[in-house]
């Protein structure tokens, strides 16, 4: 258990102190959520009916920018090798990575995302129901990223290549946490829809760092 839980601090403390931890993501959800008012028009009339599919949508997209650092910093250094010879499985590494990485920069996002949602004109009344999605959803998107920055691994422009490998994989949970979401906004229930995420999300969680592993492995060697 201890050399879990140091993991973890080291995985937080490196996702918090490298790279301006969540403040880049989190500028980048701003300014989609900023920049589609100026290109819509402010009229919240118009704005108010894809306000939450705006802020769902932007926080796939946001949940991209940092999934490159999440194994390319232990790869360049050396730190990878350590951690395969260490005595936490890989896959539990894995794992634990992508933790931290759903605290330090999903969870900021989550957070966010109720109040860009209710400033593009959605009811206050959606806002626990987009957090639970962002929350559960920004879980689905790192550990399912995580295969794609696994993946990329060595390759040159890797950020284009997470992108690409990850995208086609956020489809699921974009559209159950979009039903979710908007079944909550006509009010006819939106519990098919989130239970539908959250088992994405649990797969995702128990299958992704076999994936990221074997990835990994293959990068190393």
């Amino acid at each position: 258990m201890r050399p879990l839980v140091t993991l973890l601090v080291r995985e937080l403390a490196l996702g918090w102190g490298r790279g301006g931890g969540p403040l880049p993501a989190l500028a980048f959800y701003a300014a989609i959520t900023v920049l589609l008012p100026l290109a819509a028009g402010p009229d919240t009339s118009r704005l108010g009916p894809v306000a939450t599919g705006v802020a769902w949508m932007a926080l796939a997209l946001a949940s991209l920018l940092s999934l490159e650092r999440l194994f390319e910093r232990d790869f360049e250094d050396g730190g990878l090798d350590l951690l395969m010879t260490g005595p936490l499985a890989l896959e539990l590494v894995c794992g634990v990575k992508c933790l931290a990485q759903w605290i330090t920069t999903a969870g900021p996002l989550a957070l966010a995302a109720p109040v860009a949602a209710v400033m593009l004109g959605a009811p206050l009344s959606a806002a626990p129901m987009i957090l639970a999605c962002a929350l559960a959803g920004g879980l689905a998107f790192v550990f399912v990223g995580g295969i794609g920055a696994a993946l990329a691994l060595g390759a040159r422009r890797g950020g284009l290549l997470v992108a690409a490998i990850v995208l086609p994989l956020f489809s699921p949970p974009v559209i159950f946490g979009g039903a979710a979401l908007y079944a909550d906004q006509l009010g006819s229930g939106a519990g098919g829809g989130l239970l539908l995420l959250l088992g994405w999300t649990a797969g995702a969680v128990a299958l992704s760092p076999l994936a990221m592993a074997a990835a990994c492995r293959n990068a190393v060697q």
